[in-house]
């Protein structure tokens, strides 16, 4: 069975919808370990509360960040992951962490790449950045990590509109319902029944 490992910062609705596919039967993987680069993130109690190993790696605890890719790489080896999910982490991880890992990392990102992605565009950002622009639809993205922030070969999207009343909180709320937690555990699933081809 696939063994998965979660890099989160924040609330881990992402990660929630991922645990509920897999108790649900729709996604035959085991999510191995949980790593939160803040240690008040709510995604940690999400991970106590089904029983998940969980691992805080807090920039300010490592003299560099080479040093924090280091402890994460040592984790993932020890937990044997054949998967690193990126699921609202801010952690941004090098190049050299990338190719030495060799494993797939994917991340979603709450807008449809190659729009609004990249420095800057996290969390609220995105979408105040979508209402800004005008733009009729926007959705979610699940894409291969590399080196570049968001710019990794794109696995799946879906769309969902954009409507004339929405504010970013609102907005947020429905991507994330009607697209993350979609797409996410599906392309985990590609991957946990050998139907997605690296």
């Amino acid at each position: 069975m696939l063994k998965l490992a979660v890099l989160v910062s924040g609330g881990g609705s992402n990660l929630q919808a991922v645990i509920d596919a897999i108790d649900a039967g729709r996604v035959k993987a085991e999510i191995a370990l949980v790593v939160s680069s803040n240690d008040q993130a709510f995604a940690l109690e999400r991970a106590k509360n089904h029983g998940i190993e969980a691992a805080i790696l807090m920039k300010k605890d490592f003299e560099s960040p080479a040093e924090r890719e280091a402890q994460l790489m040592q984790l993932l080896k020890t937990h044997n992951v054949g998967l690193l999910a990126l699921c609202g982490s801010l952690m941004i991880l090098s190049a050299d962490f990338i190719r030495n890992f060799g494993r797939p990392i994917i991340n979603v990102h709450p807008a449809l790449l190659p729009e609004f992605g990249g420095k800057g565009f996290y969390g609220l950002h995105v979408h105040e950045a979508v209402i800004a622009a005008g733009k009729a639809v926007t959705g979610a993205t699940v894409h291969f990590v590399e080196a570049g922030i968001d710019t990794g070969r794109i696995i799946l999207q879906k769309q969902v509109a954009v409507r004339p009343d929405d504010t970013p909180e609102s907005l947020q709320q429905r991507v994330m319902r009607e697209c993350e937690w979609q797409i996410l555990p599906e392309v985990i699933s590609m991957f946990a029944e050998g139907r997605f081809d690296l």
